[in-house]
């Protein structure tokens, strides 16, 4: 359904160190475009292969148009978590670059009684979450069945 998903920043250093920080506890690692050009004014984490035509990505950067970057009302990108304690490192490691709380880790049993969430903004004020589905067991780090 997606191929990428593309946040502006104001600080892109700042922002690629908030991102490493928050994703690596979710197993996402720096995409490789080896576009010098490319690199200089975003970064992404996920898959970026043949010079993009296998793509399914998260990018940060300077926004297109030159013009500062803002936060879009109600937007709001949210990661797959292989466990409850990734959530929990995310939020973490979000916190300490930082991010700010939208919502501490924990279940939302308004969505399903698995539904296990940390949400916060980005030192941008861009909404991100981490969300893993499965059991309490899943918070030692097993994954999900």
């Amino acid at each position: 359904m997606l191929t990428y998903v593309y946040f502006g920043t104001n600080d892109l250093q700042r922002a690629i160190a908030f991102y490493q920080a928050a994703l690596a506890p979710l197993g996402m690692s720096r995409c490789i475009t080896g576009d010098p050009e490319w690199d200089r004014v975003s970064a992404g984490w996920g898959t970026y292969e043949g010079d993009g035509a296998h793509e399914l990505a998260f990018w940060i950067g300077t926004p297109f148009d030159q013009r500062p970057a803002t936060v879009g009302n109600g937007s709001m990108v949210a990661f797959k978590a292989p466990s409850w304690k990734a959530v929990d490192e995310f939020y973490a490691a979000a916190l300490a670059l930082g991010g700010v709380c939208d919502g501490p880790p924990g279940l939302r049993l308004h969505y399903a009684p698995d539904f296990y969430a940390a949400y916060v903004r980005d030192p941008d004020g861009n909404k991100v979450a981490a969300v893993c589905r499965g059991l309490r067991s899943h918070r030692q780090g097993s994954p999900p069945p």
